[in-house]
């Protein structure tokens, strides 16, 4: 008798039938592509042989574009055309690029942030970004003899929603599927724990090309659990090159210096860094338009050079385990990722401040790559019998809304596992009010103005009630992919709106380092602050109510009662415009004292009102039984 060949529902797939996928690590520098075979992860070469291609494109006059070693191979000859370090530019705007080095191509304003001028017209980071994944993706479906089920690409642990959103069109430019976006450290320490079978918590060391990530992990049992990141999104292996760069020009004086000789100088620059990794010493030769000239640089002057940068890398790892309250010495192991860890300077640091050798048995370029082929087959459906484990990763930057006064209210705290939803009630501030602002913010400060605005939208239809009666649920969520949406919704009438948040660009790399750093050094003030704004606001809705209540049923007082509320009033009136919030709660607190009489007389009325004309039986008995 015959069989039906079936699949497992939802599955398109039959059940032998091995899905293609591929992990991604799309890097500032170089990029990779990994997938499972046999069970085993095997990162993909060219036919060359190579496994990095580089980040680099490069648009030619005749239409066509070169990627990876062919874009590299002109990018002296042909500068300002050859694009690099886009991901460096991936969803930020002009003002947000100050920290960045000049470069050797143009960059021009464009709606959502920046673009390149080329020979092609201006090409987006994305565009730029999407061509490295093209490249990527036919590798893989070469290789591997099919079209690929989806991808999972790997982004900086404090890529920002905005980021995140770039890097996911990117892929849908390419024609990628996103299985989902992993945190590079994340990643990373995926591809040491299940090679290794390890329990404990981890600390990953990412240092790339553009960025630097630090994260904790906690391995049990097959989960993965995300205990905290941190790192700074404005620190990697290019800032080494241009600490090289700055030194090798600086003899040179006031030489202008070409489009190409920048780009030569950043060339020689990273190919030194590179050489002193295996020898005490290199030269740089420089044939630039003023004329040629020759540098002898050590491992001592350059270790010299960066030894600021490599401190900051260790400060975020200090801040990291100080916010998951954890000590060095409870730390198994140190898994260094990124080709820049590769640097003696770097490993020597992260030695001593831990006190034991860092881990360093997986090709620190192909690391990240490994973990995310690893992701992909279990999301494909290609997970081996028994293979039963759990990856758990965490948002890296509170989540909330504005709220009166100025006040940030944190629905998901940094450091949330996600996926995550989570809702939280509020109410209206006046009588009658009919609509409500969000206000989506994104930070670690507890006042508006200090945290990054991420969107704004409207709740219309709240039906007119007394203020504080209505319950509006703001609910929140965060996807695998760290994107957020947020919906609010009138519980009585069911009014609702909703926002995926989708901003023209995120934060600056400056502001994600700033905003962490000023939510630990400011805990305190911002908590006054905090406490001084919630005291304001409720004098301002003790003001308006009893304004209010004077004018409806102003005559039940006596002239000298009236007085008395008016004298309270003021001192209320005249507490708010002070900073201090005790003065401003006593005040407060008088003036609801001494109306509680005025509050009875008013509620007194309000019963006669209702009763008025009508027997106590009609009161009780208005809605007669259903059936009678």
């Amino acid at each position: 008798m015959a069989l039906f060949q079936i699949a497992e529902p939802g599955l398109s797939a039959a059940p032998h039938e091995h899905r293609l996928a591929v992990g991604i690590d799309l890097g500032t520098t170089n990029s990779l592509a990994a997938t499972v075979k046999s069970g085993e992860p095997v990162v993909l070469a060219d036919e060359a042989g190579r496994q990095l291609l580089p980040s680099v494109v490069r648009y030619l006059k005749d239409g066509s574009v070169e990627t990876g070693w062919d874009a590299l191979a002109h990018a002296e000859s042909d500068p300002r055309n050859t694009v690099y370090s886009a991901k460096r530019l991936l969803a930020r705007g002009r003002s947000e690029l100050k920290t960045l080095p000049v470069l050797p191509y143009e960059i021009v304003d464009a709606p959502g942030g920046v673009a390149i001028r080329t020979v092609q017209g201006d090409k987006s980071p994305v565009e730029v970004s999407a061509e490295i994944l093209k490249t990527l993706a036919k590798r893989a479906e070469t290789q591997l003899g099919g079209e690929l089920t989806g991808a999972v690409i790997t982004v900086p642990a404090y890529f920002d929603d905005a980021q995140r959103q770039a890097t996911k069109d990117a892929a849908r430019l390419a024609n990628l599927s996103v299985l989902r976006l992993l945190n590079e450290p994340t990643a990373a320490a995926l591809a040491y724990g299940l090679d290794n079978g390890a329990e404990g918590v981890y600390l990953v060391y990412d240092l790339g090309g553009g960025t630097f990530d630090v994260s904790l992990l906690k391995l049990s049992r097959g989960v993965f659990e995300v205990l905290g990141t941190g790192g700074n999104a404005a620190l990697g292996g290019d800032d080494f090159d241009h600490a090289v760069v700055d030194w090798a020009v600086s003899p040179l004086g006031s030489v202008e210096l070409t489009a190409e000789d920048r780009r030569q100088l950043l060339d020689r620059a990273k190919a030194a860094k590179e050489a002193l990794t295996d020898a005490p010493e290199t030269v740089l030769k420089l044939e630039l338009s003023s004329g040629t000239h020759a540098f002898t640089l050590t491992r001592v002057i350059f270790d010299q050079l960066t030894k600021s940068l490599v401190d900051e890398t260790l400060e975020a790892v200090a801040n990291v385990l100080r916010d998951a309250k954890l000590e060095k010495d409870q730390i198994k192991g140190v898994v260094l990722v990124g080709g820049s860890t590769r640097m003696p300077c770097v490993r020597r640091e992260v030695e001593a401040y831990f006190g034991f050798a860092p881990l360093t048995g997986i090709d620190p370029d192909c690391v990240v790559a490994v973990g995310a082929a690893m992701q992909a087959n279990k999301l494909a459906g290609n997970a081996a019998e028994g293979e039963d484990w759990l990856l758990l990763d965490v948002t890296p930057l509170s989540l909330g809304i504005e709220t009166m006064g100025g006040l940030v209210e944190k629905i998901i705290p940094r450091n949330s596992p996600i996926p995550v939803a989570r809702a939280q009630d509020f109410t209206t501030f006046r009588d009658g009010q009919t609509a409500m602002a969000v206000h989506v913010v994104q930070g670690e400060r507890e006042v508006v103005d200090a945290c990054r605005s991420l969107a704004r939208f409207e709740l219309r239809g709240i039906p007119p009630m007394a203020a504080g009666a209505a319950r509006i649920r703001v609910t929140f969520q965060v996807d695998a992919d760290g994107l957020l949406s947020v919906s609010a919704r009138e519980m009585t009438s069911g009014a609702e709106a909703s926002i995926v948040v989708k901003p023209s660009y995120g934060l600056t790399d400056e502001e994600i380092v700033r905003m962490l750093q000023e939510g630990n050094s400011s805990a305190e003030a911002d908590m006054q602050a905090r406490k001084l704004r919630e005291e304001q606001v409720e004098a301002k809705r003790l003001l308006e109510s009893t304004a209010s209540a004077l004018t409806q049923d102003g005559d039940l007082l006596s002239p000298e009662e009236q007085s008395e509320i008016d004298r309270l009033a003021r001192a209320v009136g005249s507490a708010i415009n002070g900073t201090d919030a005790d003065m401003i709660h006593k005040a407060v607190e008088a003036l609801s004292k001494g109306t509680e009489a005025f509050a009875e007389r008013r509620m007194d009325r309000s019963i006669r009102a209702a009763l008025a004309g009508r027997s106590v039986n009609d009161a009780l008995f208005d809605e007669k039984p259903s059936g009678s």
